[in-house]
């Protein structure tokens, strides 16, 4: 089925459901941002992800961001998406997690399906995300989604274009762009 000339979402594997975030959401985030990924830069990596996610996303752009839970309630993955306000062409990808158990079962390709339809819907003709050059997997992730790998003002060991200081002094980006 389509819409708009779009395919349909791929629709959430298994018995899991999809819902927007609420405020009160925040405390199951921010644990899963500490735990999910894996001790991926220690105690300051888990502080930095946690940081990345206030809850003012979960008050502010609830309505293009999602949750999925399993059946009990359990928290299973999270997109974090807004449309840029200063760029009506765009939607941003801010921080997406899918719990390590639930990773290579479509439920993250899902996410991103669902919001790059309500990008499109909204009249957006590009989505943005970016990531850190450490994050190999999610480089591999988001070229495998359709995302171009946009130029940076150098390249690392494997070759990535890196935006040196993107984020602050220190905080190295690789800056993502898929047409819609």
């Amino acid at each position: 089925m389509t819409h708009a000339g779009r395919p349909s979402p791929a629709p959430l594997p298994g018995d899991l459901s999809l819902r927007h975030p609420v405020p009160s959401d925040h405390p199951r985030l921010q644990t899963a941002l500490a735990d999910w990924w894996g001790g991926l830069g220690g105690e300051a990596g888990a502080l930095q992800r946690k940081l990345l996610v206030p809850r003012l996303f979960l008050q502010h752009f609830a309505d293009t961001s999602f949750l999925v839970e399993r059946p009990d309630g359990t928290l299973h993955a999270f997109l974090i998406g807004f449309l840029s306000r200063t760029d009506p062409a765009t939607a941003y990808i801010h921080f997406v997690g899918v719990c390590p158990d639930g990773k290579r079962g479509g439920v993250g390709r899902a996410l991103y399906e669902r919001f790059f339809t309500l990008a499109h819907e909204a009249g957006r003709t590009r989505v943005r995300c970016i990531t850190s050059p450490d994050n190999r997997a999610s480089i591999a992730y988001h070229t495998r989604m359709g995302f171009h790998l946009e130029p940076g003002d150098h390249t690392d060991e494997h070759g990535t274009p890196v935006h040196t200081d993107y984020d602050g002094p220190g905080l190295d980006r690789v800056s993502f762009v898929r047409e819609l």
